[in-house]
């Protein structure tokens, strides 16, 4: 094992664990980013191309958070049970959620199918963006299973304590996704569409070699094939419905930025807000996927102290956690500000789309250092079980989002739309830290 959940200094436990977790999170936005830097620089179609893999975003991102219904309600679970030294308990979860995902991944990937084209004008493709999307989305859905495992699957090596393991994952997938994206986009001139075989089969090499692990004997624990326990089915869900949620709300406040933009945009205006949009939302999992792996790659130290019933070491390990995050943000909020441009300059060369990228990314990531303590609140009751609390306080940021999406541009411009993140992004934690320092400090206590 990587690491010694049960007798390494905490400290230690949080950095080995939240930095490997950080950088595979930080590669996998690769997967995203090498996708629409590509696209966006294909001859005569880049910026209407961008529009269109943009639209796809939410499709993606609901179907990703099925991979974290299954490995976030499951990895803490593991991880709890490994605490209380239940190592067979902890192995039938795992086997368990193994079935669950399989099942949910082939459901997933059938409906997708038949939805597809009514999802893609729904989420604001227009005409002349809907060729693209359908191109990349319909390559894509192929993959499903592999992507639904590669990221649902991982979690389980992390709560074991193998985060370079789990780092390494990732890594397979992102290089050879950056490896194939040119050939087949340029060598082989297959445009939107080999950015989405490329992707697919970057998603096949991690899913190969997050299975692999888990069925070998350097894993601690090994999946096994059989019917799923109804009881760990229920655990499974009623722990991971939290996250999925939080996805799934994240999901409807895209389409609703896209509606937005495409109902408020004059004329062309609509899909160039759409393509600045796209890569404002690149720049944003460089962000929230890196954060999210620091909050997520460390659930497992609170899951398992949390069963081992070691007050003192959750509380040690929650504040390493919050000033690596904290910290983490204040270096994206630095290069937001003053660096935003060259990132810009990876998708497009068309001074109009760059300035007014850079003015929309100044202003979306004015509050991301707040942002940084909603995470470590959020994920950590997550990590902890307590997935009432955690599911609360993320639908209160996502409800102040969602309104401001809809109030804002109708009042002051669509241009003024993105100030909607600011709000959220400054009103959530506001919530968060004050039920923290009252509810989540009296449960603590209990331990």
């Amino acid at each position: 094992m990587e690491v010694r959940l049960d007798s390494d200094d905490i400290k230690k436990l949080v950095l080995n664990l939240a930095l490997p977790s950080m950088m595979a999170q930080f590669v996998s936005v690769l997967y995203s980013i090498v996708d629409r830097m590509y696209i966006g620089n294909i001859q005569g179609i880049g910026e209407i191309a961008l529009a269109g893999v943009g639209v796809c975003g939410p499709i993606l991102t609901m179907i990703a958070a099925f991979s974290f219904l299954i490995g976030i309600g499951g990895g803490p679970l593991v991880s709890i049970q490994l605490g209380k030294k239940h190592e067979e308990k902890a192995e039938k979860i795992l086997s368990d959620c193994f079935m669950m995902l399989l099942i949910i991944a082939v459901s997933v990937m059938a409906v997708s199918y038949l939805l597809k084209d009514n999802l893609l004008r729904w989420f604001g493709a227009s005409d002349a963006v809907f060729p693209y999307a359908d191109e990349y989305i319909s390559i894509y859905l192929s993959g499903t299973i592999f992507a639904l495992m590669s990221t649902g699957m991982n979690q389980f090596i992390i709560c074991q304590g193998y985060s370079k393991t789990a780092m390494h994952s990732v890594m397979i997938g992102a290089v050879l996704n950056i490896i194939l994206d040119p050939v087949f986009i340029f060598v082989l001139d297959m445009n939107v569409a080999g950015a989405a075989l490329a992707t697919v089969l970057s998603q096949l090499a991690s899913c190969i070699f997050v299975l692999g692990f888990l069925s070998s004997k350097r894993s601690a624990l090994r999946i096994h094939f059989g019917i799923p326990l109804k009881k760990n089915v229920k655990k499974v869900l009623k722990l991971g419905m939290s996250p999925f949620l939080i996805i799934a709300f994240d999901n409807v406040m895209l389409i609703a930025l896209n509606s937005v933009i495409t109902k408020y945009g004059a004329g062309g205006e609509g899909d160039m807000l759409l393509t600045c949009n796209t890569i404002l939302q690149s720049f944003m999992l460089m962000i929230t996927m890196p954060l999210g792996g620091i909050t997520g790659g460390t659930q497992t130290i609170l899951g398992y102290n949390y069963g081992a019933g070691r007050r003192d070491k959750i509380i040690k390990a929650q504040k390493y956690i919050l000033m690596l995050a904290v910290a983490f943000c204040a270096v994206m909020f630095v290069i937001a500000q003053l660096g935003s441009g060259l990132f810009i300059r990876i998708f497009t060369s068309d001074p109009a789309y760059i300035e007014m990228t850079k003015r929309i990314i100044k202003i979306y990531t004015l509050a991301i250092i707040p942002l940084a303590i909603q995470y470590v609140i959020v994920d950590g009751f997550t990590g902890m079980g307590i997935y009432q609390y955690a599911f609360a306080l993320s639908a209160w940021r996502k409800t102040i989002y969602f309104l401001g999406v809809f109030i804002i541009p109708a009042i002051f411009g669509i241009e003024q739309v993105f100030w909607a993140e600011v709000a959220s992004d400054i009103l959530g934690p506001i919530v968060s830290i004050t039920l923290y320092f009252t509810l989540g400090v009296k449960l603590l206590r209990k331990i």
